[in-house]
């Protein structure tokens, strides 16, 4: 899980550099505003001098305790928001299935974000997310 949460920051900012670029480039700005996200901060904390030693993956907590600040904007089997147009937060679950395909796309299929959860407009949560494609 740290090895995903290592590369899913670059590949959602990956997003974010290519929408920045097709918005400088049009003559006019989207009739919409771009959110800006990011993931958690998390890190891995090994116990010193002790080499097969246990590893405990730190993360940095979301909020308070109520879940129901906590969503599920598109799950890890289908690029479809998980949202209904109506719901609260759809306007962020729209956003990041336009991220995967962006990263779907310039990535020649390669990799992509496929599971994204976290607070409204705070903080997005990965899990076990990034689906790395092999092509032979």
């Amino acid at each position: 899980e740290a090895n995903v949460l290592y590369w899913a920051g670059p590949l959602l900012e990956f997003a974010y550099n290519y929408i920045d670029h097709c918005i400088a480039r049009s003559t006019n700005p989207p009739p919409f505003t771009i959110p800006r996200l990011r993931f958690i901060e998390a890190g891995l904390a090994l116990q010193k001098d002790v080499p097969l030693g246990p590893g405990f993956l730190l993360e940095e907590l979301i909020g308070d305790d109520d879940s129901r600040n906590f969503i599920k904007y598109i799950h890890n089997m289908d690029c479809n928001p998980l949202l209904d147009a109506d719901e609260f937060g759809y306007d962020i679950a729209a956003f990041l299935a336009c991220t995967q395909h962006i990263q779907y796309a310039k990535t020649g299929g390669l990799a992509f974000i496929s599971d994204y959860q976290g607070a409204y407009f705070l903080i997005l949560y990965v899990d076990f997310s990034i689906k790395i494609l092999y092509s032979r």
